[in-house]
């Protein structure tokens, strides 16, 4: 292999973007290497895990010719950010190994053929393809993908579904104690595509989308979604089941509401969590007029209280919820305030955003 120079940040970045992928626990040794292919002056480098791909792409000048080769995901991406910012590297193939020489420093790293990389081929052509900004998506995944399941047998919860019609996007989740749903207004015409994303994919979305200009590509394909965005690209198989329901989980004409302050709300809950049952995490709501009263008690027969003004005139309601639940969507919308909507003391709870009709989020009661 011909020798080539390259700054350290031009191998670094998109190792970074595409290490997350790699398994520590593997089957085959070489999913836990990333390929590295040098073609045209592109250096692009892509992992696996054979159920999702990731590749990113980086520039280098005066590249020779084309080459490729597979080295450890970790090794690399380890002596890489423990480089002085602003390295010179000088990397080579000799004898089956990966020479890596910065300064004064060299490693020496082994590797495996590139033909052996398990690379996922493409499902077909892409049928239904979206554009949007990668920030609107970023921000949908990250209002709901914490209520996704995480390692439940109905395997169709642990992910997301992606639901895209004529009024747009939607995406779901939930492990059948909460559920969460955001939507996305599109200006383009839609067939109806149900999709269900494994949440491996989910959170590697969430952490490499950006949130500032730029726009992601969706190409769904046969039992796969393709994300192209920026210098990345995320192929992903999908899940084979079936996604409940979630319509009929949402509440409807529910009558009793009231307005809290996200912030307020999240210290009172974070308080009274302190004191609560550490297997069951169940906090009181005690609702009466203008009041809300959240109690917390535990096996020590210790108990915290909170207490909040509400403007709130109904019937008394006591009922009980997971403070994790109530705090983790307190955690992911950015909201000054909440609007929670009550049933009754055997009814789930439903909580939204004031005037943003996009956002719904259910958790269902517990006994305490």
């Amino acid at each position: 292999m011909t020798s080539i120079t390259v700054q350290r940040d031009v191998v670094l970045l998109p190792l970074q973007s595409v290490s997350g992928v790699v398994e520590r626990r593997h089957t085959l040794p070489i999913l836990s290497n990333v390929l590295l292919e040098l073609q045209d002056s592109t250096l692009v480098l892509t992992a696996t895990d054979l159920e999702m791909q990731v590749a990113s792409r980086s520039q280098v000048d005066g590249a020779g010719p084309a080459q490729s080769t597979t080295v450890s995901a970790r090794k690399l991406l380890d002596i890489l950010r423990a480089l002085p910012d602003g390295s010179n590297l000088v990397l080579e193939i000799q004898d089956k190994r990966l020479q890596i020489k910065a300064g004064k420093s060299k490693f020496s790293l082994q590797t495996l053929p590139a033909q052996d990389f398990p690379k996922l081929a493409p499902a077909g052509a892409a049928g239904t393809v979206i554009e949007l900004q990668q920030k609107d998506l970023k921000r949908v995944f990250a209002r709901v993908h914490y209520a996704m399941a995480q390692q439940d047998i109905r395997y169709y919860l642990n992910g997301l579904l992606l639901a895209i019609g004529p009024q747009g996007l939607t995406v779901v989740a939930t492990d059948g104690h909460r559920l969460a749903l955001a939507s996305l207004a599109l200006q383009m015409e839609l067939p109806k595509v149900d999709v269900i994303l494994p949440r491996k994919a989910v959170l590697e979305l969430t952490k490499l989308l950006s949130e500032g200009e730029g726009t992601v590509k969706l190409e769904l394909r046969e039992n796969q979604v393709g994300f192209s965005f920026g210098v990345v690209e995320l192929v992903t198989k999908v899940v084979d089941g079936k996604f409940p329901d979630y319509q009929k989980v949402i509440p409807s004409g529910y009558r009793k509401s009231f307005h809290l302050d996200r912030i307020q709300l999240q210290q009172a809950l974070l308080r009274a969590a302190i004191l609560s049952n550490e297997k069951f995490r169940g906090v009181r709501w005690v609702l009466t007029e203008n009041t809300l009263r959240i109690a917390s008690s535990n096996t020590e027969q210790e108990e915290g209280e909170e207490e909040l003004e509400v403007a709130y005139e109904g019937e008394p309601i006591d009922v009980g919820f997971n403070v994790s639940y109530l705090l983790d969507v307190l955690a992911n919308v950015s909201s000054e305030q909440v609007e929670c909507w009550l049933g009754d003391a055997n009814s789930s709870m439903l909580i939204t955003v004031p005037n943003d009709e996009d956002f719904k989020y259910v958790v269902m009661p517990m006994r305490i």
